[in-house]
């Protein structure tokens, strides 16, 4: 049995539809050589069993981590993944986010010591999202632009990320405005580095609570490179029901006073103090 290089961890909460929709994109990648760790933060049954089936299904190995639903606790669920992912390199997403069949082998390609890996996403609407079938993701047929267009995907400069290839798709890495942060959808780094930050800050509900990490990895004297025209993922449309003013205040501040204080370790991540 070969040793695990790479975790993917996958956040989830109760969307079982797009949890498989993602599970069965890694099933396609072109580098094998890894777990998939779903954080899951409390999410029924009907998520339960739907794993179970994957794990059974795909040919690559998943770990189950589940905690009791007591509203928007995904730092916690994240911290718990992070610390029972098998592979020093952990690449994290969401379970609303196709992975492109060389999502990996980019992630894996550019890592470097000191560095972490930031990427974005390709946000679809939610009948192209509701269109995607098993087939399409297994043919890698809903990457492809004009997949896509003739589905009713409108012409904009975003389109780059589906169809830049080559010297086009490093230079749009090289120019892009969008700034290196450490954002939850698409992001690597080793797992030394995380672990040391001591993960996410638990206090942190919904905004912001992957940039605060990213920030201390900052401090810590860890640069970021950009992927985000290279490690490619569709994300598919829903609503953001849980989403309230103050989780947004309170997460704003707790980044404040990391920036301001040069916070490099939490005292409350993976371990309290």
């Amino acid at each position: 049995m070969k040793t695990i290089d790479t975790s993917v961890i996958i956040s989830t909460y109760n969307s079982p539809t797009w949890l498989q929709k993602v599970l069965w994109s890694f099933d396609k990648q072109t580098y094998d050589n890894f777990e998939v760790v779903i954080a899951d933060d409390g999410s029924g049954l009907e998520t339960k069993t739907l794993i179970e089936a994957m794990k059974t299904e795909v040919s690559y190995p998943i770990q189950h981590i589940w905690h009791e639903d007591n509203g928007f606790q995904k730092t916690i669920i994240l911290n718990t993944a992070t610390v029972a992912a098998k592979g020093n390199y952990l690449v994290y997403t969401d379970g609303d986010c196709l992975a492109r069949a060389d999502f990996l082998q980019v992630h894996i390609n550019r890592r470097e010591a000191g560095y972490f890996l930031s990427g974005g996403y390709f946000k679809l609407p939610m009948d192209i999202s509701e269109l995607i079938s098993e087939e399409e993701i297994k043919t890698q047929g809903c990457f492809n632009i004009d997949w896509l267009t003739s589905h009713g995907l409108k012409s904009s400069f975003k389109n780059n990320k589906i169809t830049a290839k080559g010297l086009k798709q490093k230079l749009l890495n090289l120019i892009t405005p969008t700034t290196a942060t450490w954002n939850g959808h698409n992001a690597s780094g080793y797992k030394k580095d995380i672990i040391a930050a001591n993960g996410y800050d638990e206090r942190m509900q919904y905004g912001g609570e992957d940039r605060e990490l990213g920030e201390r990895l900052f401090n810590a004297g860890i640069k970021a490179k950009q992927v985000r025209y290279s490690a490619i993922c569709l994300h598919l449309d829903h609503e953001r029901g849980y989403v309230k003013p103050e989780m947004i205040e309170i997460n704003l501040k707790i980044r404040a006073t990391t920036k301001q204080q040069k916070v490099i370790k939490t005292p409350f991540g993976i371990e309290k103090f």
